[in-house]
């Protein structure tokens, strides 16, 4: 049976199909005005930062690629198993991020986006030996936690600074 356009598996599908293309504008069209997002690394982004967050980590992407798989969903879920490969910006490194994301919408935008995955193997390989040896102390996924932040708040201000 075919799913309404605005069904979470139709949503998820254009969101990680933009998300390959690195079209982040597209998929922050996909959230609602009102939302949040959260991972191990960005815990807690909302409404338009959240847009912002996609916008920047397409458009700093090197050496990127990301497959997936909606493996659930519902007319107000989807459950997306999904990997990226790119290249850290900081450090050079290439990492393979295994993540699994859930999406809840309401209104057929998505309005609640949580992704899991292992921090402490993401450190490992975007940090080497620092991130295998350190990566899974508390103050360690804390600092990385900050230096994500601190990036994107100042994206959303050359954003800002760039609109008439």
């Amino acid at each position: 049976m075919d799913q309404p356009e605005s069904s979470a598996a139709a949503v998820a599908e254009r969101f990680y199909s933009a998300f390959a293309r690195r079209d982040g504008d597209t998929m922050a069209a996909c959230y609602a005005e009102r939302c949040d997002f959260s991972d191990p690394v960005f815990t807690d982004i909302q409404d338009h930062e959240v847009g912002a967050m996609w916008r920047m980590l397409t458009r700093r992407a090197k050496d990127f690629s990301v497959t997936y798989k909606i493996v659930g969903s519902t007319a107000h879920t989807a459950e997306v198993e999904w990997i990226a490969d790119y290249l850290f910006s900081a450090t050079g490194r290439k990492v393979q991020n295994h993540v699994r994301s859930t999406l809840q919408l309401e209104g057929g935008r998505i309005v609640h986006h949580r992704d899991v995955f292992d921090l402490h193997r993401w450190a490992s390989q975007a940090l080497g030996l620092k991130g295998t040896l350190l990566g899974w102390l508390p103050p360690v996924q804390q600092s990385i936690r900050k230096q994500a932040r601190r990036g994107l708040a100042d994206f959303l201000a050359k954003e800002f600074a760039a609109k008439p």
